[in-house]
């Protein structure tokens, strides 16, 4: 049930937003553009939708998302629309991924759609850009381009992406070893479908300081306990786990162990054009459905200030800023 008075709280707090791909972000205008079909939103909007299985929301959303980017400069009109939503919503600080597939199967160039990402970025809102691989995304032609990428002075860090079940290929870990060495960050997603056993394995071979879902690690005692002991956060997207998730809904989902374990656990939307939601929806659900309290939530917005990547003087003033707005 609707609650204003949440909402308008929500609305008020300063946050971030550590776990949104930027296709799955597309803007529902954008793609009416080209795809008048849509006459409507889809049906995974509703809010208990389940999907099928992680095809069924894969297919869906490939069909949405590469109907529009399909060149640099739509990378940069669709980009300059999700990040005036943010600052709509009070965030500060995001990061977003960008599909690797975009160069090996629609031909554009890295570099280009990395700059017109950035260059959509406004005053007020700062923004840490990523390169989303998949577990198979480093063949004989993607690997140099993967390698140069390491280079690109505008790239953050790099985030594996894609189905968990497919194997860990040899190239993954000396990979993300060769991108800390060139100053990039480096996340993963593990522990969505997979078990807490994958993301140990995760953490184990590509010593990644974020996890994206995780939600599985709370299977592990002893995975959780390292999470919260080593500060290792998971970036969580509670309304994308109830509608893809086999077993999890709002009232059930493990982001309540995991916070209450010590875990750094933060909120994100993960692929709106798929759920229909914003991130403020996210916490919303968790106060409404999830069992969260005013307090809480201010909780899981600092998380998302104490692992920003971004100096501590301006760490320190988002803090301030969210307490000064928690207290109001």
């Amino acid at each position: 049930m609707a609650d204003p008075a949440l909402r308008a709280f929500i609305d008020a707090l300063p946050k971030t937003e550590t776990h949104l791909h930027l296709e799955g972000a597309l803007p529902f205008e954008l793609l009416q553009q080209v795809r008048p079909d849509f006459t409507e939103p889809p049906a995974s909007w509703a809010s208990d939708f389940k999907f099928r299985d992680f095809a069924h929301f894969e297919t869906e959303l490939l069909d949405m998302a590469f109907s529009w980017f399909t060149s640099p400069e739509r990378y940069h009109e669709a980009a300059k629309m999700i990040f005036a939503g943010h600052l709509a919503q009070n965030v500060r600080y995001v990061e977003t991924s960008f599909a690797s597939g975009v160069i090996e199967f629609g031909g554009l160039k890295g570099p280009e759609v990395l700059d017109a990402i950035r260059s959509a970025v406004p005053v007020g809102l700062e923004v840490r850009i990523f390169l989303g691989i998949h577990h198979n995304g480093a063949g004989s032609t993607m690997m140099p381009i993967l390698q140069d990428a390491l280079t690109w002075p505008g790239l953050d860090g790099v985030d594996l992406h894609g189905t968990e079940d497919f194997p860990l290929e040899s190239w993954t870990a000396p990979y993300w070893a060769d991108a800390r060495a060139a100053g990039k960050y480096t996340k993963a997603h593990a522990g969505e479908f997979m078990g807490a056993d994958f993301v140990r394995r995760i953490l184990d071979e590509l010593q990644p300081r974020r996890i994206e879902h995780g939600i599985r690690s709370v299977e592990d005692p002893n995975l959780v306990r390292h999470l919260a002991e080593q500060g290792i956060g998971l970036d969580m997207c509670p309304i994308s786990n109830h509608k893809l998730v086999p077993g999890v809904t709002l009232e059930t989902h493990p982001i309540r162990r995991l916070f209450d374990a010590g875990v750094k656990v933060t909120i994100s939307a993960d692929d709106p054009i798929s759920f229909g939601n914003r991130v403020n929806d996210d916490y919303e659900a968790l106060g409404t459905r999830g069992g969260f309290s005013r307090e809480e939530l201010v909780q899981l917005a600092r998380h998302g200030f104490e692992l920003a990547l971004v100096d501590d003087g301006l760490r320190s003033t988002w803090l301030a800023e969210l307490n000064e707005a928690s207290d109001g």
